[in-house]
């Protein structure tokens, strides 16, 4: 099989991890595959040159920021490229630039335009073992651009894309995706198989294992991704295109997002266009909006409610604050100890009655909804932060995720 292979910072975090991930290499390589291997830095690097930029210049130019940044996931190429050499084995590191990652966009938010992948596939044709930095390409003009927190697992499925891997396999520190949060709910059940849609809510939802643009390039292409554990030589869990075997499933796992706050802004005129007064300022400032509830118009008024990102709270407020007198709305309130809770679960689409027994778990634990959000395999609430570890014990429980006890 032709895999790329991909390791996370925990996974090369140190020398001694660096010469485990050899291990792991080196035994696909002894299964007869043929292997390309995308890095990160190792754990808490990318950090550290962030904060050495800073110190330097709170304002540093964003082009030599990537520059700079990008050495970290060159250097544990080089690492893992020199002890496999060690060991006998053919390999060669390279850079994103190296590798061929063509961008496009901003400086630390680049996206991927193209991967000249020829000469990779070649070397692996050859018997080599590319050894590959992610989170990196560049640009048009030769700049070296990143491509964002969590960019390598984008490198990765990309990479596997271009050179049509059978696999994208992503190394990490847990050993696969779960029913719920282990340190919430302590018998959470391991996932098996996931599919893409149900694996792009739990990480849109904060689940960190897996960057929300790795699973929406992997669905796009089919390309399936084996998330397991760097640490413990155990089967992981696969995403994958949805079977007839998930949908017997009703509900797939319980996610929640603690990084939330909300805003509302109060007796607001109206009338058509008034929904693009108040979200255009907030788009053009980037910031992301998520659940949005619009009251039934009264006498002419009526208040609007979204969710927003706990980081960008207090840009909201301050933004609205400056166009509220355009917007001639009443008054702006805001909120930031709110977070989301979810269901999740193909299922859904063929079982009815979900949402309404969601709604009396959480009643019988005295759980008061402030917003709900629905699509078809997912069901969200906005709930006090305080309540978020009993809502997901209760809904895991009550839905049948706990595990038996052993």
């Amino acid at each position: 099989m032709r895999i790329v292979q991909k390791f996370g910072g925990t996974s090369v975090g140190s020398l001694e991890r660096i010469r485990k991930t050899a291990d792991i290499v080196e035994s696909s390589l002894q299964e007869g595959d043929e292997i390309i291997v995308v890095v990160s830095a190792m754990s808490g690097e990318t950090n550290r040159l962030i904060n050495m930029a800073r110190e330097m210049d709170a304002n540093a130019q964003p082009r030599e920021v990537d520059a700079l940044v990008a050495t970290g996931e060159q250097v544990t190429a080089a690492l893992l490229a020199i002890e496999l050499r060690r060991r006998g084995i053919k390999a060669c590191s390279f850079s994103g630039a190296q590798a061929g990652f063509q961008t496009r966009g901003n400086h630390a938010k680049a996206r991927i335009s193209n991967i000249e992948s020829r000469h990779l596939t070649k070397r692996l044709k050859q018997g080599d073992v590319p050894v590959v930095a992610g989170f990196q390409g560049v640009d048009e003009s030769g700049n070296i651009t990143t491509l964002g927190r969590g960019g390598s697992d984008t490198s990765a499925v990309a990479l596997a894309i271009a050179i049509k891997a059978d696999r994208c396999d992503i190394y990490t520190d847990v050993d696969g995706i779960y029913s719920t949060d282990p340190r919430i709910v302590s018998n959470a059940s391991k996932i098996d198989r996931i599919s893409y849609e149900e694996m792009l809510e739990f990480a849109s939802l904060g689940a960190k294992v897996l960057q929300t643009r790795s699973v929406e390039l992997a669905m796009r292409y089919k390309m399936p991704i084996h998330l397991r554990s760097s640490f413990e030589p155990v089967e992981g869990t696969l995403v994958m295109e949805e079977d007839e075997t998930m949908e017997r499933e009703t509900i797939t796992g319980v996610a929640y997002n603690r990084d939330e706050a909300k805003v509302t802004i109060l007796g607001i005129p109206d009338h058509p266009g008034i929904a693009a007064n108040v979200f255009g300022p907030v788009a053009h400032a980037e910031i992301n909006v998520d659940v949005i509830v619009q009251n039934v118009s009264e006498k002419g008024f009526t208040d609007i409610t979204f969710t927003v990102p706990r980081s960008d709270y207090a840009a909201t407020i301050a933004l609205l604050e400056t166009t509220r007198e355009k917007m001639q709305a009443r008054d702006v309130l805001g909120d930031n100890t709110v977070a989301k809770v979810s269901i999740i679960g193909v299922g859904m689409r063929s079982h009815t009655g979900v949402a309404r027994k969601m709604f009396e778990v959480l009643a019988k634990e005295s759980i008061n909804i402030q917003m709900i959000t629905t699509s078809e395999i997912k069901v969200t609430v906005v709930i006090e932060e305080q309540y978020v570890d009993q809502a997901v014990q209760s809904l895991h429980r009550e839905f049948g995720l706990d595990q038996p006890e052993t």
